[in-house]
């Protein structure tokens, strides 16, 4: 019998990165309201904490550290499998910024974040896969879905943030080679582009030299909020989305129409 709620996240244990605060944090208190569990990982314990007390223990456990190393991709899997038997679900969303023009970026700005933003979720893809294939090849019955959070930068460019712009593209690749190396598992791969949402790392974008600028190309007029982007994240890890995958969805207010 078909699941007669298809967007229920029952039976669903995704490890989320960058879940101590902002749309990772909004993203772990979703997957929870809608039955799932979360592995939260983030560099800041204090969130992290907070996170758990909010969430439980049931539903949520925590790996401190960075993404940019491997070791934590490999612990946050471990870390699930132990707490809930498994994991079946990833969701890239750890970021930083650091803004320079071309010609001034310095070689360790550039580092950090490609190590963030692209190496680090390729090593937390590469440590589900794993783990996903692992289970797959012993036999059992498995369901995959991860989700790579890029950006509009990563589709029209941005001016200041090379390094980020470069990163977010990248995601776009890793999502396409890995969907297509692992459907066969059924394990699923898709990316999540946003644009512009009320967070920490937006702030010098809606600030008042540059607010007018962006919200005029963006044709619902507002800049979005974690709590309403998450959504598509939430119906990808899910069931719901059983036959999607490769694909790039912006959740952006419109802003890369027709790009």
């Amino acid at each position: 019998m078909q699941n007669p709620l298809p967007h229920s996240l029952d039976n669903k244990q995704v490890i989320v990165t960058g879940a101590g605060q902002g749309i990772g944090r909004a993203l772990a208190q979703a997957i929870v309201a809608q039955g799932g569990r979360v592995v939260a990982v983030d560099l800041n314990p204090a969130g992290l904490e907070a996170l758990r007390e909010e969430l439980g223990t049931p539903h949520c456990v925590t790996v401190t550290g960075s993404v940019a190393d491997p070791a934590v991709a490999a612990r946050a899997v471990e870390a699930g499998a132990q707490a809930f038997g498994g994991v079946n679900g990833l969701v890239n969303n750890a970021g930083i910024t650091r803004t320079a023009m071309i010609d001034k970026m310095s070689v360790d700005d550039w580092r950090q974040v490609i190590d963030v933003h692209l190496s680090g979720s390729f090593y937390c893809l590469q440590a589900l896969g794993r783990h996903l294939l692992a289970r797959a090849k012993a036999g059992e019955a498995i369901a995959g879905s991860i989700v790579n959070i890029s950006s509009d930068a990563g589709r029209r460019g941005t001016i200041g943030q090379i390094n980020y712009g470069a990163a977010k593209a990248g995601a776009l690749g890793l999502t396409m080679c890995a969907a297509r190396e692992w459907a066969r598992y059924n394990i699923r791969v898709n990316t999540v582009g946003f644009g512009v949402v009320e967070t920490p790392m937006t702030e010098t974008i809606r600030g008042e030299k540059f607010r007018d600028t962006y919200l005029q190309q963006i044709p619902l007029g507002r800049w979005g909020e974690p709590e309403e982007v998450v959504r598509p994240v939430c119906f990808l890890l899910s069931d719901a989305a059983s036959y999607v995958t490769g694909q790039h969805l912006s959740v952006n207010g419109g802003y890369t129409i027709g790009v």
